[in-house]
């Protein structure tokens, strides 16, 4: 029976692999970048930045806006789309990194937390993640999953493993949206058995989708890269695979090696409010001197808004005098270069070369001219 969400394989290169996933809102080529509209808003720029950049999908986050503006306000409003003005697909976070940075009282029923806004006693359980993404509208809900910080004793992984398998079955029970794909999350630390154990635990629900959840927090890359290898051995190999929260491109290039599919991250968003640029020679920060007078684009050669138009030395200027505009326009940049670098990927997987494009990549970023 087909769901919602398909994703079709048009073409593989080791484990790594281009494809289309097709949504209520439109089609997603893959490997794809989701930035991070926690908020309903990518913090800076509108939705027609974001469609000129090249963004196809936005993930938002279900913790901040069942909080504000609430649930039944957005389904009041039409739902998601119409409320950010985004016509593309959506994917919602269940929120529960952040529930679980807030340090929680977590037991079989849901964790209980108060409110970043104002402090009140709110309680989550997993059955209201869902009634929450569906109110929402998105395309791709995500289960409530639990969350804790690494390096964690085994037992202690083990336990919020077996309880996020728990959490998921209950999900399943409660999503009803006919229009809306639910995907299960992957959880056991860096500890292989517990990831393989949750991997084929979470697939035989029989998901449509799956995130890597669990990563990105520290870990080391040959950590993270092992981890991988053995959840994905155990996904359905037809089905979307997304590591959580990874966003540098190092390691979503590491992470497409391996076969994973979408990735979300506040990288390029969150650096280019301090300044940082990104760019296939390496990144580098804008604030410093060396800039000041330099008529250079933010990337010679790079098509968007921002170097098109801009020179360095007046983007360092807006930076230094906190004009707003330096946020909106070094962002536009990051987005599009991290899009082009998905682009690029994906023509790399298609024409049997990603494992050249992967070295050469890595190789021109981490050059020592880079900087």
């Amino acid at each position: 029976m087909t769901g919602p969400v398909v994703h079709r394989i048009e073409a593989t290169d080791g484990a790594a692999r281009f494809g289309v996933l097709t949504t209520p809102h439109g089609e997603v080529a893959t490997p794809n970048f989701m930035p991070v509209g926690t908020r309903a808003a990518v913090r800076a720029v509108d939705s027609r930045d974001l469609l000129e950049v090249g963004v196809q999908m936005v993930l938002t986050n279900t913790y901040h806006l069942m909080l504000r503006p609430g649930a039944e306000a957005l389904a009041a409003l039409g739902g998601l789309h119409r409320f950010m003005g985004w016509t593309g697909p959506i994917l919602t976070d269940s929120g529960g990194y952040q529930v679980f940075s807030l340090d929680p009282r977590v037991d079989e029923e849901g964790a209980t937390f108060r409110s970043t806004y104002d402090g009140s006693r709110v309680k989550l359980t997993p059955e209201d993640a869902v009634r929450i993404q569906e109110q929402l509208g998105a395309d791709i809900a995500m289960i409530l999953d639990v969350c804790i910080g690494l390096p964690a004793p085994r037992p202690e992984v083990e336990v919020a493993m077996d309880r996020t398998l728990r959490w998921a079955e209950r999900a399943l029970e409660m999503h009803h949206r006919p229009d809306q794909a639910l995907f299960g999350i992957v959880q056991g630390g860096v500890d292989d058995e517990l990831r393989a154990r949750s991997a084929a635990a979470t697939a035989a629900l029989g998901f449509p989708g799956f995130g890597i959840g669990g990563l990105s927090v520290g870990e080391s890359a040959d950590d993270r890269n092992r981890v991988l290898e053995v959840v994905v051995a155990e996904l359905p190999p037809g089905k979307p695979r997304y590591t959580m929260g990874l966003g540098d491109p190092e390691g979503v290039l590491d992470a497409i090696a391996r076969g994973v599919d979408l990735f979300d991250c506040v990288w390029p968003t969150r650096l280019a409010r301090h300044g940082r640029v990104l760019t296939a020679e390496g990144d580098y920060n804008l604030k410093r001197s060396e800039h000041r007078l330099s008529s250079l684009p933010l990337q010679p050669a790079c098509p968007c808004l921002t170097c098109s138009t801009y020179t360095r030395a007046y983007l360092r200027h807006l930076l230094t005098t906190r004009e707003l505009g330096a946020h909106r326009l070094i962002t536009v940049h990051n987005l599009a270069y991290t899009m082009r670098l998905m682009q690029d990927v994906r023509s790399a997987i298609a024409d049997g070369r990603f494992a050249e494009f992967h070295a050469s990549t890595v190789a021109r970023r981490l050059s020592p001219s880079a900087e």
